[in-house]
């Protein structure tokens, strides 16, 4: 194992900081609106360096949700008690319950994924209380009746 000395420290430091630098002798040239290229290069939103890695996280991940689809799906799936809404992400999440004239109890997860009013947009995971996931049959209903009501809440608004 090798050891580091001070003066070998002080060596890499020195090469390090004499990395960013223009090259000796180079000058900069003025731009039309008068600034240089190396201040115009300094002051790029774009530009990066590995001290961004640093910093904090000023990336954000916003989903737009389609109005008529998220109320359509609180409304379709009324009797169901809600347990987790994120409106950012479009996830509706419910606690177990029994529909209407059923016998068995449900829960569902509803991700709203597009803004656009289009069956790829709305996804539904229905569960029933014994753990086992619902027939394909039955979370396709389920769509089609919270499609059909956004349609219909769209129409009411008059926006076509």
């Amino acid at each position: 194992m090798r050891r580091i000395t001070i003066p070998g420290l002080i060596m890499v430091t020195a090469a390090l900081s004499a990395c960013g630098g223009p090259p000796p002798g180079d000058a900069s040239v003025l731009t039309a609106d008068g600034s240089s290229t190396e201040e115009r290069e300094l002051n790029d939103p774009n530009r990066s360096t590995i001290w961004d890695v640093f910093g904090p996280n000023t990336s954000e991940q916003v989903t737009q949700v389609n109005r008529y689809l998220w109320a359509a799906s609180l409304d379709v799936l009324n009797f169901l008690p809600i347990q987790e809404v994120d409106p950012f992400t479009g996830v509706i999440v419910t606690g177990y319950g029994t529909p209407p004239g059923g016998g068995r109890s449900y829960r569902a997860t509803v991700h709203i994924s597009d803004p656009a009013l289009e069956a790829r947009s709305l996804s539904v995971a229905l569960q029933t209380s014994g753990g086992s996931p619902v027939s394909a049959a039955t979370s396709r209903a389920v769509e089609d009746a919270i499609l059909s009501r956004a349609r219909q809440l769209r129409i009411a608004d008059n926006k076509f």
